[in-house]
């Protein structure tokens, strides 16, 4: 059975240079299609929360639904590295409470690695996560889970302090072990000063083409959310208007009595149907 990508191969392409391409995928048949494109690492996020579940935010979501996914996720895969977003509340409380959390995710999910948010403050738990052999990947920047603190989606490290401090939680989150890191909706200087800063790979979601890889979520790519286009992303199709205009010819067909026709029925033979008209 062919491997599935590792830690170690990821860090590997940052060496070499090799960008890092990093998808969503929500469940089985988006996983299917995600890796059959050649995405090496792909992130069950908790942004599902939003574009599969419809909540406002991410905060609502819970380890249960979370766990529900990832593992849709894994069977739908077998070479590509599956991180499991640690939904809010899993993992801030305790170490010990994150610790389990995170093994649940890899022991009942099958999951690869966990990703948090948070810098400094959060150290402490990656050590103990990664100690007890969970592979975590940091994620710095617009860190969803704080919206309600940041008072809503805004650029972060656009000031020096602000900057410097993401500065050292790049370096806190390495030093306790992560990795690779996400970063998000920060400016593109900053994110190259944290790329060459650290040697683990950074990955950039709204933070400019200096990071080690890029991450994009499946339904904003594809154009399957449109209650509103973060500036980040970029449509690669309109999948959305795709499905709308199938169900719409579908309404029709069944409405004229088109669909279904022959070639989507069964028949039984003659002496059969005899015996149904007989019976009927």
């Amino acid at each position: 059975m062919e491997q599935r990508v590792s830690i170690t191969k990821l860090k590997a392409m940052k060496k070499r240079g090799e960008r890092i391409a990093m998808l969503t995928a929500y469940d089985y048949p988006g996983a299917r299609l995600v890796e059959e494109a050649g995405v090496p690492i792909i992130l069950v996020g908790d942004s599902l929360a939003m574009v599969v579940l419809g909540y406002d935010t991410t905060i609502p979501v819970t380890m249960e639904e979370m766990l529900h996914h990832v593992k849709a996720v894994v069977r739908g895969t077998h070479r590509a590295h599956i991180v499991a977003d640690m939904p809010f509340m899993s993992f801030q409380a305790d170490p010990q409470e994150a610790l389990r959390n995170a093994g649940r995710m890899l022991k009942e999910g099958g999951a690869q690695s966990v990703k948090l948010e948070g810098g400094q403050h959060v150290a402490e738990t990656v050590r103990v996560l990664v100690s007890s052999g969970i592979p975590v990947m940091g994620h710095l920047g617009l860190t969803p889970q704080s919206v309600n603190q940041f008072g809503g989606y805004k650029v972060q490290g656009k000031t020096q302090a602000g900057a410097e401090k993401l500065v050292d939680d790049a370096v806190a989150l390495e030093q306790a072990g992560a990795y690779a890191m996400v970063l998000e909706t920060i400016p593109a200087q900053l994110a190259q000063v944290i790329t060459d800063k650290v040697s683990i790979p950074t990955i950039g979601i709204g933070a400019g083409p200096h990071c080690d890889g890029q991450v994009q979520v499946f339904h904003d790519m594809l154009g399957l959310f449109t209650d509103f286009v973060p500036r980040h992303a970029k449509r690669y199709a309109q999948v959305g208007e795709v499905v709308k205009q199938a169900v719409a010819q579908y309404v029709t067909e069944v409405q004229d009595g088109a669909f279904p026709t022959e070639r989507e029925s069964f028949y039984v033979d003659e002496s059969a149907l005899s015996e149904l008209t007989r019976l009927g």
